[in-house]
């Protein structure tokens, strides 16, 4: 068995820092959202939210830090959380911010438009407190997404949860997901870099790879990740699956499912917490990169962000029943 790269699962939950948002989905394709139009949702979203239901719904222990609004869309966030066993007692509910919100509407080359409300909402008000202290004192893995570095309040939360996690033996995993749609300044790409320079396993998509190492070229560009001291890359290909590289050149290729795609959101974060949870119980590469392909494949069949997060069974299932590509 390859030697895991992350702290295990018995050390203490993965935790997640950053938004928690409501989702909200155009049945049409076409180009934003300038005209009437008929949509779906609520839907329980947030990229960090996505991935930690994920870890907690494949069986790895895990728990989120955040905050919601006082309202029904806060309430169905965290009773999604809890119903697939994600200790919430680290979210904070705001009683004067609403729960932040995402419309999301396709275009036709498979692109996607978001309208975010993240500043001017509950997602973006929360910060060190008792409660968060405790969940973080009690951690054995802190994940970040690229998409909370936006929000000003997160950052000095990630930091002193890292701290913590480190002095326990934990591990950090870093998944840069930058969305086109949020800014990131100056102060945030520092940020940004110095994560880089700290996480065991980067877990990048596409030309993602690239911008977290600062030079072109794939392999070069896991080259010098590997000089600043990553334990474990996996490279996201979609629909061509992924890779597995390690810092002694071995190079593990998982094909990705054969499935019809509904809808694409929270692929990648779906992916991420199975092969970050799966790691973390122990693993190989190969089985982690399987669960991964199939948490991501499995939801990108069922409208909603995490709608089609998996169960270990569910998943298991859904290998056995599933061709693969290629």
């Amino acid at each position: 068995m390859t030697r895991p790269a992350l702290a295990p699962d018995d050390l203490g939950p993965t935790i997640c820092v950053g938004e928690i948002l409501v989702e909200i989905v155009a049945t049409t394709v076409g180009d934003g959202f300038t005209e009437a139009q008929p949509l779906v949702g609520p839907y329980p979203s947030g990229a960090p939210a996505i991935f930690i239901d994920q870890c907690g719904r494949i069986g790895g222990a895990a728990a989120m830090i955040g905050a919601v609004g006082d309202d029904d869309f806060g309430r169905a966030n965290l009773d999604r959380l809890r119903r697939d066993g994600v200790d919430v007692s680290g979210v904070a509910v705001d009683p004067d911010w609403p729960t932040g919100s995402a419309f999301v509407r396709y275009r036709a080359d498979a692109s996607r438009d978001f309208v975010y409300n993240i500043a001017t909402s509950a997602a973006a008000r929360f910060g060190w407190t008792e409660a968060v202290a405790a969940v973080a004192g009690r951690a054995g893995h802190l994940h970040v997404m690229g998409s909370a570095l936006s929000m000003p309040g997160a950052w000095p939360v990630i930091e002193k949860a890292l701290v913590s996690v480190r002095l326990r033996g934990g591990t950090l995993s870093l998944d840069p997901n930058l969305r086109k749609e949020l800014k990131y300044d100056t102060e945030t790409e520092t940020r940004f870099d110095r994560l880089v320079g700290q996480a065991d396993l980067l877990l990048p998509s596409g030309e993602e790879l690239e911008r977290a190492a600062g030079v072109e070229g794939e392999a070069a560009a896991v080259a010098r990740l590997f000089e600043r001291g990553a334990k474990e890359i996996v490279l996201k290909r979609g629909a061509e699956g992924a890779t597995c590289f390690q810092p002694d050149g071995t190079r593990t290729d998982a094909p990705a499912f054969a499935v019809k795609e509904l809808d694409p959101t929270g692929a990648g974060d779906c992916f991420g917490g199975a092969y970050v949870a799966c790691r973390r119980l122990g693993m190989t590469v190969e089985e982690a990169l399987t669960y991964g392909c199939a948490a991501g494949a499995r939801n990108v069949t069922v409208r909603g962000p995490m709608e089609g997060a998996g169960t270990r069974a569910e998943l298991d299932a859904f290998i056995r029943n599933t061709a693969r590509r290629g």
